[in-house]
This record gives structure tokens, C-alpha cells and sequence, in this order.
């Protein structure tokens, strides 16, 4: 059955405006090129789209014709600004956007969960409202928060868990407290970093994948056929809980000691590291900062080991060094690099093996860190293990997937409210 010409015109605005976030700036022809309408019904929905406030004239095409150059119609970004933040354990991460997603402001700051729960939410309310007032924002029409810990997928709300501090629970209801106006939603992180990566980064040509989280935690996220999949509790991929072996114990439904993330996880990484002799700057001691020492300490020893186009030996059958002639610190770091892609990819295996996911992303900040070279020791050792085709990648986005995420949550949330025709 056709649609009614009332549906037919929320159906084209709603285009219209998607191709504008998208695209930019356009002429009523482009429009008309885009979406394939008359050239009447362009310019009833742009006058309409006008009258709403959602959409203005921005400039000129440029192009050179008789008569006046074409108008270019823009989305009218100030018509609603946006929050995102990234809530860590001891910090947060907070940035303020228009409606486009353009970056007006950002800031983070660490936060003492020692002083009590009321002054650390405090701390962070302060800190969203610094940078919206920085940012020229008169207020808040969506904030989206990414936080560690399961979602609770009838009510949205973070679960209770004896792992996070108190005042991560209370800094929802006290955001939207102080933003009565804002609609204010909670997600895990893990599964906003998969968003992230598979909106801009790693994942861009996948419907069907697992972004493995390496970084302050150790998680999962499952998207399967575009959709992301929370599960009945709101606990797919709580993957640090999973028993492996090698940890000498078993995980308590309280503790994940004893999973993966005891081999994963950024302590055992350091250790990990440690163990091999494996260092990094001053400024970056923390476990991707080892990971990232090692992976550029093989790179330059695999960068100088190959003969120059006027040595001896060069050309394009000359093999590398064998590794015994490395250094001993890129010996070092192959072998860290080695024992650590040991250990991930047991957790990519198991992963592999009941999802059938095609394609795995070591996301958060050890996965970017360890790149492609922690990337194809983890794709070689999964090969091995199973029998099922998957690519391993490096994440692209790194810690900063969080704050990405949520900012592209709270735009598309925003955008579906402002963009929805009006109740009749």
C-alpha cells in the first residue's frame, strides 16, 4: 500500500536532514540528486525543514551561472547541544558538542573516590558544567555516559556490583538532577567502544564482529548482524570472568581474579612485561605504554636489519635478520610480544569458537598500543586453535572509543527526537 502523503513527507524530511548530518552543506539540487524527488517536493521540504528552525541557509555554491549562485542549505547545529563522558574508575572524561558533533569543548579530570561518594559526584557534575559553560552552551539536550559495568536492559540503569565505587550509580540521577532538561542515558563502555570503532574506526566494513577491550578492564562487546547484543542480564562479554588456564584459580561471580583478566589485564601485562625485561619512557609506564615500547622497539630492530638498495645482499630476495642478530632489548620485546599474544588469544579463541564472529578488534588502550604486530601474533595463534576463518585487527581508536561512542549515542539520540515530525 502506498504511503499516505503526510508519511510520504516525514519520510523525505527525515532523508533529507540524514544526507545534511552527513554530506554537509547542500543545494536544493543536490538534494533533489540525492533523493531522487521532484524538484516541487524539494522545495516544499526545504521550506518546510526552514520553518521548523532545523535548517538554514549557510552560504552560496559558488558555482558559476546566469542569475544568483544556488543556495546552500546547512543543519542548524546550535539547535541542540550535546554531552559525553567517559567514566573510569578514578576519572573522568567529559566533551560538549552541537548537534552535528562538532567539538566545542572537552576536559577530564582524576576523581577521589576516597572523599567520599557525594564529593566525587560532585566533582564530576562540576566538571560537565564547566565545560558546557565553556563551550558557549546554554544547555543540554542529550548527555550519553559510558561506564564499566552491566546495564541493567529493563530499567537502563547501571547494576549494583561490589567491583565499582558508589558514586558511579549516583552520578546518573545527579546529572539529571542538575539537567532537568537533558535526557541522560547510561551504556556500558565496552559496547560504546565497539560503537565507536564501528562508526569510525577498525570495524567501518563489519555488521558482525567482537571488540576484545584490553585497557584499564578487560571486556567484550558483540555485534552481530549490525545489532549490538547486551543479553539477558545486560553481561555479554563480561570476558574478564572467563576461566582460562594458567591463573592457578577460578573467578568468583564477585571477582574476576582467576579469568582472563588476570593474564590480560593491565597488572598482569606489567608483570608480563617485567618479566622480560621489557621498559618504557618515564612519562608512559602504565601497561600500554609497555606494549607500545615493545612493538616499536621489534619495529626499529626489523627496520634496520633490512640492507639498504646499495648493500651487499639487498634486493628484493634478501631475508631479514635472523632474530638472534636483533638487539637484546627487540629480542626482548618479541618475546614479551609473544607471551602476551599467548594469553589474548586464548580469550579470542573462546570467543571465536561459540560466536563465529569472522573478525575480532583489540580495542582500549594495550590494543592500539600492541597494533598490527600484537595483532597478527593473536591471528596466527587463533588460526591454529580454530578451524574457523577470523581476522584479528588492532583497534583504531584506543582509549579514546569511550568518549566516541557515547558523543555518537547522545547525537543520534538527539537527532531522532529533533528530527521526528511533530505530534498531530
Amino acid at each position: 500500500m502506498p504511503a499516505s502523503p503526510s508519511t510520504a513527507r516525514v519520510i523525505n524530511d527525515r532523508l533529507a536532514l540524514r544526507l545534511l548530518v552527513q554530506q554537509g552543506p547542500l543545494t536544493a539540487g543536490q538534494l533533489k540528486q540525492l533523493t531522487g524527488l521532484s524538484r516541487p517536493s524539494v522545495a516544499d521540504l526545504v521550506e518546510r525543514l526552514t520553518a521548523s528552525g532545523l535548517i538554514a541557509v549557510v552560504g552560496e555554491s559558488g558555482e558559476q551561472r546566469r542569475g544568483p549562485n544556488a543556495k546552500l542549505y546547512g543543519i542548524v547545529a546550535d539547535r541542540a547541544h550535546l554531552a559525553a563522558l567517559d567514566v573510569r574508575t578514578q576519572s573522568v572524561a567529559v566533551v560538549v558538542s552541537d548537534l552535528v558533533g562538532r567539538v566545542l569543548g572537552e576536559a577530564a579530570v582524576p576523581i577521589d573516590g576516597g572523599r567520599g561518594t557525594g564529593p566525587a559526584v560532585e566533582q564530576a557534575v562540576a566538571l560537565v558544567e564547566r565545560v558546557v559553560k565553556e563551550a558557549g552552551a546554554d544547555r543540554l539536550h542529550t548527555v550519553g555516559i559510558g561506564a564499566p559495568g552491566l546495564i541493567d536492559p529493563a530499567t537502563g540503569e547501571l547494576r549494583v556490583s561490589s567491583g565499582l565505587p558508589q558514586w558511579h550509580r549516583r552520578l546518573v540521577a545527579a546529572l539529571q538532577e542538575r539537567l532537568p532538561e537533558a535526557r541522560v542515558s547510561v551504556e556500558n563502555e565496552t559496547n560504546l567502544a565497539a560503537l565507536a570503532e564501528q562508526r569510525d574506526g577498525a570495524a567501518r566494513d563489519r555488521d558482525t564482529f567482537v571488540l576484545l577491550w584490553l585497557g584499564h578492564g578487560t571486556g567484550a562487546a558483540v555485534v552481530l548482524d549490525g545489532a549490538l547484543r547486551r543479553g539477558a542480564s545486560g553481561g555479554t562479554g563480561e570476558i574478564g570472568f572467563l576461566p582460562v588456564p594458567g591463573t592457578g584459580a577460578l573467578p568468583s561471580a564477585t571477582d574476576c581474579a582467576g579469568g582472563l583478566h588476570s593474564l590480560v589485564g593491565p597488572a598482569a601485562v606489567a608483570e608480563l612485561a617485567r618479566e622480560h625485561g621489557v621498559t618504557a619512557d618515564a612519562g608512559e609506564p602504565s601497561a600500554a605504554g609497555l606494549v607500545r615500547a615493545a612493538a616499536e622497539d621489534e619495529a626499529g630492530s626489523a627496520a634496520s636489519a633490512v640492507p639498504s638498495a646499495g648493500s651487499a645482499g639487498a634486493g628484493p630476495d634478501a631475508s631479514p635478520a635472523p632474530p638472534s642478530a636483533a638487539p637484546p632489548g627487540a629480542r626482548a620485546a618479541s618475546r614479551f610480544l609473544d607471551a602476551l599474544a599467548d594469553r589474548v588469544a586464548v580469550g579470542v579463541a573462546s570467543v571465536v569458537a561459540v560466536l563465529d564472529p569472522g573478525c575480532v578488534v583489540l580495542g582500549g588502550e594495550v590494543g592500539q598500543a600492541g597494533g598490527e604486530r600484537l595483532a597478527a601474533r593473536v591471528r596466527e595463534r587463533v588460526a591454529r586453535m580454530s578451524p574457523l576463518p577470523t581476522e584479528v585487527r588492532p583497534g583504531a581508536l584506543g582509549g579514546g572509543a569511550v568518549l566516541r561512542g557515547a558523543l555518537l549515542t547522545a547525537r543520534d539520540r538527539a537527532q531522532d527526537e529533533l528530527f521526528a515530525p511533530p505530534e498531530r
